[in-house]
């Protein structure tokens, strides 16, 4: 491992992504910094193991898990505030020894947590080790724009290309070193070829549809929690999150809480919904600057409200669906899957008048008239069990290529998420993470807690099933 003299230059505050009209604009001044590699902390997600923790281990299995993700978030920011400095033997003997050992002992915390109420858990002390990652695409920053995504073709003539490097936040801006995202985290949507495919219905497919309105997030509910993998812990997500629907949303929330709660949903839905904001990189700072969650996790920028959030249920293929449980909670993506590897991402970034392109690792560049788009398509296969999982992962599947089901899993109604902004075409933009995963477009992800009565849910199966579009 090489680190000494590596430092990176993102898309930062006050940077813009412009049109090639602009392109010889952007080789100047400001502008001109030199794009090199970036450095990140990469670490073996734990909470991905723990696919059994009794109930009675949780609270403090959460904790510790929260704990190892501010001991990761911190051991990124001491690495970037280092910068070309970060030789060898310093990351290793300041960053990554002293991380490990933090993590080995929340290990043993976790494994004698678990092992009083049930089984030891084995191998957990394999995952204390950590180590630097490059983020690739920081090298591809050539000067004629950026890489378009797998299987793309060449931008279209006009198309919007990244400005070469980063550029000085503007004045009282704060932008972190290596904060992020690269040039090259960028493309055109106008060079990518459609990808969409369904699967054919067959005919005892479930071809209606449940539409729930919730609003745009105008309330500005936001915090930097997360209620499903971080309960009881205030700035667990490191990023900042926008909600709608329940209104007493936060790390704190049970569900005796969440089923009291007001709503700002329509139909009386209580449930909740919950992604990472996008921040435009203007060079403005947000009221979080200064706070957890934003600019000291490295989330720099103004925070845009989303254009539409569209809420749709929709039905299977090939069967008919059942009822979801109360408080089923699920998450889809992965805010981890820069370092973790694609496995569990499930990011979906377009734009509206060319939704037949989605793209998993590269943020859009929307021509002029059309809107940014995020698109969450969560799993529709329930065990027919449990509400949650201690990895909050498998309790709950993907369909297969086919649409069915896996064994032992029951179709329920398949939530998709839809999420617009205006963005001026050429504006650098960028997802909240936490501070290693560097803003990077395949770690979006979104989350649900299921608080429909059952009354609105029987009423949202019946019209996926007899084909009807309620809502």
């Amino acid at each position: 491992m090489t680190v000494a003299g590596v430092a990176a230059m993102g898309v930062g505050a006050g940077a813009l992504l412009m049109t090639d009209n602009d392109a010889s604009a952007g080789q100047s001044g400001e502008q001109q910094t030199s794009a090199r590699e970036t450095l990140t902390i990469k670490c073996p997600d734990v909470s991905i193991r723990l696919t059994r923790v009794p109930q009675q281990a949780r609270p403090t299995v959460d904790d510790e898990l929260a704990r190892m993700d501010s001991q990761v978030a911190n051991a990124y920011q001491q690495l970037a505030a280092r910068g070309t400095g970060a030789d060898e033997d310093w990351v290793k003997s300041r960053v990554l020894e002293p991380l490990s050992t933090q993590r080995r002992t929340a290990l043993i915390r976790i494994t004698t947590t678990i092992d009083k109420v049930a089984s030891r858990p084995q191998g957990l002390s394999s995952l204390a080790s950590c180590t630097v990652q490059r983020d690739s695409t920081a090298t591809t920053n050539a000067a004629d724009g950026a890489t378009p995504a797998s299987g793309s073709a060449a931008p279209a003539s006009g198309g919007a290309t990244p400005a070469a490097g980063g550029a000085t936040p503007a004045a009282g801006g704060q932008q972190p070193p290596q904060s992020g995202p690269q040039k090259a985290d960028f493309v055109d949507i106008r060079s990518v070829r459609p990808n969409v495919k369904k699967p054919a219905l067959t005919g005892n497919a479930s071809k209606g549809t449940f539409t729930t309105r919730c609003g745009r997030n105008e309330n500005k509910h936001l915090n930097s929690d997360n209620v499903i993998a971080a309960p009881g812990v205030s700035n667990g997500a490191h990023h900042m999150h926008d909600y709608v629907g329940n209104l007493k949303t936060n790390a704190f929330a049970t569900d005796q809480d969440l089923a009291a709660a007001g709503t700002t949903c329509t139909n009386g839905d209580r449930s909740t919904h919950y992604w990472p904001v996008l921040r435009l990189r203007d060079g403005s700072d947000e009221k979080d600057a200064n706070q957890d969650g934003g600019g000291k996790d490295a989330n720099i920028g103004r925070i845009l409200r989303p254009a539409s959030v569209k809420l749709t249920f929709r039905g299977s293929p090939v069967t008919k669906v059942a009822a979801m449980p109360k408080f089923l909670r699920i998450i889809t993506g992965d805010a981890k899957s820069f370092t973790n590897g694609t496995a569990n991402a499930n990011a979906s970034w377009s734009c509206t008048g060319f939704e037949n392109r989605q793209l998993k690792d590269k943020y859009p560049l929307c021509p002029s008239g059309s809107n940014v788009v995020r698109t969450f398509n969560f799993q529709s296969c329930w065990d027919g069990k449990n509400t949650d999982s201690a990895n909050h992962r498998t309790h709950v599947a993907f369909a297969r290529a086919d649409g069915s089901c896996p064994q032992g899993f029951r179709a329920i109604p398949q939530l998709v998420q839809r999420i617009t902004y205006k963005i001026q075409p050429g504006s650098a933009f960028a997802v909240d993470s936490f501070p290693e995963q560097l803003h990077k477009p395949v770690t979006d992800h979104g989350d649900f807690i299921n608080v429909m009565s059952s009354r609105l849910m029987g009423k949202a199966v019946r019209c996926i099933n007899n084909g009807s579009k309620c809502g």
